[in-house]
């Protein structure tokens, strides 16, 4: 990034040495958790300044600052925490350096220019990449209503030799005008990550106060504010909501529209009444509950039952007349028996549901002849190297007549509450797939045992990284004698 500014005899453009606590003639160099950064003066005379921020990304110590943890099983996602855009564009990370090398300007002191601090000064950015997840449309509407006299956002092709493949999401921008250079960084300082739309670090509620500090008398009448927030928070719903309460506390109470105890007493009563959203764990229940009535299950097994909460949802439905839980876990099994009170359970409702120890990856000759097996977020805590013998003994040995499988969307991670980014959703999982890792395991697994399968999504389903939790629905075409020598076929090769 370069910052770029003229001046007069009066009033000299290396003056902005000064305002950035950077002397021109040195090249300074800073350590982030990161990489370096670098601070060097292309140019400096008193007509013409230009300041350039350059952030030299180290990948290897970024994957080790999130602790290596993230897209498990799969190569390509292991690879991506390497091989990726960070090192040569602009995104949070170029965010977080500006803030910590230029702190004193951000905050708009200058002890040796305090006059040149509080000033307009001409000003050009340029920031040669720029992930514009909304495209340069995008861009302007976010920079144009700041201030800005010239905001340019040229979209970089994906390779200038074959213009037919069109534009890439970067965009090369340049912003003009004349602004205070500490309003100049905290735009950059906010909607650098917005546009990028991904955050290289977990998201907490200090993230709240940060934001408004560098919003601080523009974000409140931003015509996107809702954008801007959402975004820069993660798509946190309570940190964003938080952000958006205090914002309009703020535009009212300098409107003088009403006093700032009503309108703290009003958010504090919206929040009491607020409805908070519907859980995914209580979504994907209901989502499993109406695959399993659509399709026409009675006698039903829930594979990898853990404690119990799908037993129970099933119990409230007379319509499954069987169920049984499984699970490998001893402790698991007593927890999921007080949650269903088996010990107190009336002798009719007894019958309905059995809970049984044993390990998914056996086959096992109790659990043949059901109409339907569940295993919801089941897949994602074995290893690899195990998938098969679970595949086998579900689809190849018990073969129920409908099989639902649920695991988590990695590519829905970047929009999760309170996860650290490059995590997975919990500590035990070997590995979490994408819609398309997940598409073309079932698929494969459907061709080798006889079956169909449909995909469902479960939970808010975004227009770019999907659900949170894809569903597939497997149903058996194939009789059990073909199937059968299909198998001896597929064992002999």
């Amino acid at each position: 990034m370069t910052i770029s500014t003229t001046g007069t005899p009066e009033r000299p453009a290396t003056d902005l040495g000064f305002l950035l606590h950077k002397h021109p003639d040195r090249k300074q160099s800073f350590p982030t958790s990161h990489g370096t950064a670098h601070v060097l003066y292309p140019e400096a005379s008193a007509e013409r300044c230009t300041a350039a921020l350059l952030l030299e990304v180290d990948p290897v110590a970024l994957v080790r600052r999130g602790k290596g943890k993230g897209r498990g099983g799969s190569p390509d996602l292991a690879l991506a925490q390497y091989v990726n855009d960070r090192p040569y564009a602009a995104s949070s990370l170029l965010a977080v350096a500006l803030s910590s090398v230029f702190k004193s300007a951000l905050h708009g002191v200058c002890n040796a220019r305090p006059e040149r601090a509080e000033q307009p000064m001409p000003l050009r950015i340029e920031v040669p990449a720029l992930p514009a997840r909304g495209g340069a449309d995008l861009v302007r509407k976010l920079f144009a209503p700041l201030g800005w006299s010239t905001v340019e956002a040229v979209p970089v092709p994906l390779d200038a030799q074959f213009p037919e493949w069109g534009d890439s999401r970067y965009v090369q921008l340049t912003l003009e005008g004349e602004l205070r250079l500490a309003e100049a960084l905290r735009h950059l300082y906010v909607l650098l990550p917005v546009l990028d739309d991904s955050k290289h670090y977990w998201v907490s509620p200090d993230e709240v106060d940060k934001l408004l500090r560098a919003g601080e008398g523009w974000l409140a009448s931003h015509p996107e504010q809702k954008l801007i927030t959402t975004r820069y928070l993660s798509r946190r719903w309570g940190l964003t909501r938080q952000a958006t309460q205090r914002l309009e506390l703020a535009r009212l109470a300098d409107a003088d529209d009403i006093a700032v105890e009503e309108i703290d007493n009003a958010v504090a009563e919206e929040t009491e009444t607020a409805e908070r959203p519907t859980p995914l764990a209580e979504q994907r229940r209901e989502a499993i509950l109406g695959a399993l009535r659509a399709a026409g299950a009675g006698r039903v097994l829930d594979l990898g039952c853990g404690q119990g909460q799908l037993v129970q949802a099933l119990l409230k439905d007379v319509k499954f007349t069987e169920i049984v839980g499984v699970d490998v876990s001893v402790r698991a099994l007593t927890i999921a028996s007080r949650r269903l009170k088996l010990d107190r359970m009336g002798e009719r409702q007894a019958e309905r549901v059995s809970l049984l120890q044993g390990s998914l990856t056996y086959t096992d000759k109790r659990l043949t002849g059901y109409d339907a097996a569940v295993l919801s977020e089941v897949i994602e805590h074995l290893d690899l190297p195990r998938l098969p013998a679970l595949e086998y003994a579900v689809f190849g040995s018990a073969r129920p007549r409908t099989v639902i499988v649920t695991t988590p969307n990695v590519e829905y991670n970047v929009r999760w509450e309170t996860l650290p980014a490059g995590h997975v959703r919990h500590g035990d999982h070997r590995f979490e797939w994408t819609r398309q890792e997940f598409r073309d395991w079932a698929g494969k697994v459907a061709e080798r045992h006889g079956y169909g399968v449909e995909f469902v999504p479960v939970g808010p389903d975004d227009a770019e990284v999907g659900p949170p939790t894809q569903m597939a629905v497997f149903t058996r075409v194939t009789p059990d004698d073909k199937h059968t020598e299909n198998v001896k076929e597929v064992k002999v090769a």
